[in-house]
């Protein structure tokens, strides 16, 4: 498909369908409000959240969504993306969000570095949050030891809420029996799935608006078209979206087909 300057075209102020927008720009729906419930509950009582959906359902920008409505200053924040590492890799990057360089290789060592921290907040009237993204791809004996990082005082301070976000095989990683310590610490989860019609309807419109065009440029059949060929899920919604605008655009059109959004969905996987 032959690009043309579509932003040009159809007069946007920047770039649509971003998935870098401000979190007051994300668009509420009940999915999302319900997270927001869930979260708060589970920082409240220093337990574990889980979070699960498939790849571009909207996880980590419901994180980013439910992590703003801390305070700032009574809360700290501790974001790792997960990799495929032991334990003593997880470790590293926590020690790293805490401005903390990792001192040999005893994961003891290492735990008792991140939890004094934690005190040391904790002291300060700061409370800490540890959220651990994309957490489907850590491995069995993470989930078996990750636990113990929120243990204080015989495990009777609730010092360090945890939020687990993965995709769905995360669950069967929970149910892993050297797992269970974890898991029985889980107090509320949230499966994203994709959105209906109408909400797609809506999703697309508020992307528009954000970025500077306040009519709708997709017709009925584009909208059904994005939501069949995305399944609801919005970074395929806005990969279709943003391609069938291109394909409008050369088509010298200023409404978006059915036509130009298969013409989007030949160009992606």
């Amino acid at each position: 498909m032959e690009m043309k300057n579509y932003k040009l075209f159809f007069g946007f102020e920047k770039e649509p369908f971003r998935m870098d927008i401000g979190v007051d720009e994300i668009l509420k729906n009940p999915q999302l409000n319900a997270a927001k419930n869930r979260f708060e509950y589970t920082t409240d009582l220093g337990a574990v959240y889980l979070l699960t959906g498939e790849i571009g359902s909207g996880k980590s920008t419901a994180i980013r969504y439910l992590v703003d409505g801390l305070h700032p200053s009574e809360t700290r924040i501790i974001y790792v993306t997960a990799t495929t590492g032991s334990i003593l890799e997880l470790y590293r990057l926590i020690l790293a969000e805490l401005g903390i360089t990792a001192v040999g290789i005893s994961r003891a060592t290492m735990r008792r570095g991140i939890k004094r921290e934690i005190l040391e907040s904790i002291s300060k009237k700061i409370n800490t949050v540890l959220v651990v993204d994309e957490a489907s791809l850590l491995r069995l004996e993470v989930f078996v030891e990750l636990h113990t990082l929120c243990q204080f005082e015989m495990d009777s301070k609730p010092w360090l809420p945890l939020v687990i976000a993965g995709q769905s095989n995360l669950i069967d990683s929970l149910m892993y029996p050297g797992s269970m310590p974890l898991a029985s610490r889980v107090v509320a989860k949230s499966h994203f799935v994709g959105i209906d019609r109408e909400q797609m309807q809506d999703y697309l419109l508020h992307h528009l608006k954000i970025a500077g065009i306040k009519n709708m440029l997709f017709d009925e059949t584009a909208v059904t078209a994005i939501h069949q060929g995305s399944g609801g899920i919005y970074r395929k919604a806005n990969h279709l979206a943003r391609g069938s605008l291109v394909a409008a655009a050369m088509d010298n059109q200023k409404s978006v087909n059915a036509e130009h959004v298969r013409i989007a969905a030949s160009e992606i996987f």
